[in-house]
């Protein structure tokens, strides 16, 4: 089992130990893998027929490339078989380990949707509030700046985080249907207007000054990122749900102190998405090896079966900050001392009319790759959106 360090790394290492405590002849070797290093390494073993036998995904495009290659098994027979390991799940969440009606992967952690944080201490310095339209949050940059503050954070040498902005503008200006075309490859999808729109937004806040000077050589994997908002140097940054989990670990006090908020990201006057609409990962996922032994696929789908989500693994992801991807956990969310970020994000899952999948794990290993590359070049100002859109567009259905 090949699993990312970071927020769930304790309880998954947990989990895996208690499971081969009590099952001694099926016992798991677990190694860990920073989220970039780890992207590049699965793929590369898989692809070699030489992955692990649990290869830990996000689902879209990256699984089907796998179930296309047949690296991983159909495990729509376990279901069947097993319904109650069905009937855990939040629906929403499971569709998305399904390719062409049949389930490759399984959910096997906590809901991650894209979240904009911000240090409350900051924007009461300078007497803001959290924006909730586009102007507002533009208007900002200049207060900010003038207060000596990066207004927002970045951990653009990652490239991925770049990509919650694109996912976002594009989503509040055209609505869930522009990515879904893309991803969907139909011809031209990427010249939709809310594309060029929302990469255009993207170059006016660099522009204004809206990010961290040197934004494109801080790593999201150092937590760099996040350090930049709870000791006030930034004022706020657009992120996944997970870094809840590494702030309450690294900046307990700011945390529990109520000094981090946190909220939606912002309206776009004129836009087609509805404002409850969500991006980011519905959650991580198992898929079990097709190149694994039969022993070691039986030991996997037993562990799938009643080594995750036990009580102690749902209490140990609550424990951690995070939002386990199981019905039934309202009161569990409620009895937490982090009650406030995990039934706001529970309800942020739950209550989206759409909750689109990052799009570098949606689209293809060669689209996602092009287009964290190409966003890169518009946040340096290197290219023009006009040019992210032409070279795109000759990706579709690579």
């Amino acid at each position: 089992m090949w699993g990312l360090t970071g927020g769930n790394q304790p309880v998954l290492q947990k989990s895996v130990t208690d499971w081969n405590s009590a099952h001694p002849d099926s016992s798991i070797k677990l190694d860990f893998f920073a989220n970039d290093a780890y992207k590049t390494k699965v793929r590369t073993a898989v692809g070699a027929g030489q992955g692990p036998t649990f290869i830990y995904g996000w689902g879209g495009g990256v699984l089907k490339s796998y179930v296309d290659a047949g690296q991983v098994d159909d495990l729509s027979g376990f279901l069947k078989d097993n319904p109650d390991v069905q009937d855990r799940y939040l629906p929403a969440v499971l569709k998305n380990g399904v390719i062409d009606g049949k389930t490759y992967a399984l959910p096997n952690n906590n809901v991650q949707p894209v979240v904009l944080y911000f240090n409350k201490d900051v924007f009461a310095k300078v007497g803001a509030e959290a924006p909730k339209t586009w102007d507002e949050l533009m208007a900002l940059v200049p207060k900010f700046k003038a207060a000596g503050i990066a207004p927002f954070s970045l951990g653009g040498q990652s490239r991925w985080p770049d990509l919650m902005w694109l996912e976002y503008l594009v989503e509040r200006i055209g609505g869930p249907e522009v990515f879904a075309n893309i991803a969907a490859n139909k011809p031209n999808a990427w010249s939709d207007p809310a594309v060029t729109e929302a990469l255009t937004k993207i170059q006016q806040l660099v522009d204004a000054g809206g990010f961290v000077n040197g934004f494109s050589s801080i790593a999201a994997d150092s937590n760099a990122d996040q350090a930049l908002l709870y000791t006030g140097k930034s004022a706020m940054i657009l992120q996944g749900g997970w870094i809840y989990q590494s702030m309450k670990k690294d900046a307990a006090d700011f945390v529990k102190s109520g000094k981090l908020g946190y909220t939606t990201f912002p309206a776009v006057s004129g836009g087609k998405g509805d404002p409850a609409n969500v991006v980011g990962n519905p959650s991580n996922f198992w898929s079990v090896s097709s190149k694994a032994t039969d022993g070691q696929k039986k030991a996997a789908l037993e562990y799938v079966k009643s080594g995750m989500f036990s009580d102690s693994n749902i209490q140990g992801l609550i424990d951690s900050g995070a939002v386990p991807v199981v019905k039934g956990i309202e009161s569990k969310l409620a009895a937490s001392p982090d009650k406030d970020f995990l039934t706001y994000v529970y309800g942020m899952a739950k209550n989206a009319p759409s909750f689109t999948l990052s799009w570098d794990q949606a689209l293809s290993p060669a689209q996602g790759d092009a287009m964290l590359a190409n966003l890169d070049q518009i946040f340096l100002k290197k290219i023009t959106p006009e040019q992210f859109t032409a070279t795109m567009n000759a990706t579709i259905g690579k």
